[in-house]
């Protein structure tokens, strides 16, 4: 069980979600962030602060945010993540779907 972001969250990065999550498992990419399902204690401390409602907990994901389970997986699968997304920072780099994706405007 963890906690999922999904689409609402490309292009936005508001990162509050970064900032208050104690188990530092929120990862900056290219066009959104990225939780370490390994790494996440399922507090819910990052959905509450998330100003687009682009966090879900894995089990409460509609059917067209389900795919985005396995795009936050498929992240670390090219990013090493040991050291903490905060310590880390902003990593240039996104999974393919999400790099394909439109840019929103704005």
């Amino acid at each position: 069980m963890t906690f999922v972001v999904t689409q609402a969250c490309v292009d936005i990065q508001d990162k509050s979600c970064i900032q208050v999550c104690p188990a530092d498992c929120i990862y900056e990419g290219g066009r959104m962030v990225y939780i370490n399902p390994d790494q996440c204690i399922d507090c819910g401390a990052c959905q509450e602060v998330c100003p687009t409602a682009a966090i879900a907990f894995d089990m409460e994901l509609t059917p067209e945010n389900e795919k985005f389970l396995e795009i936050n997986e498929r992240f670390f699968d090219a990013v090493e993540s040991a050291r903490g997304g905060r310590r880390l920072g902003k990593i240039d780099h996104d999974v393919d779907v999400i790099a394909a994706l439109p840019r929103k405007a704005g």
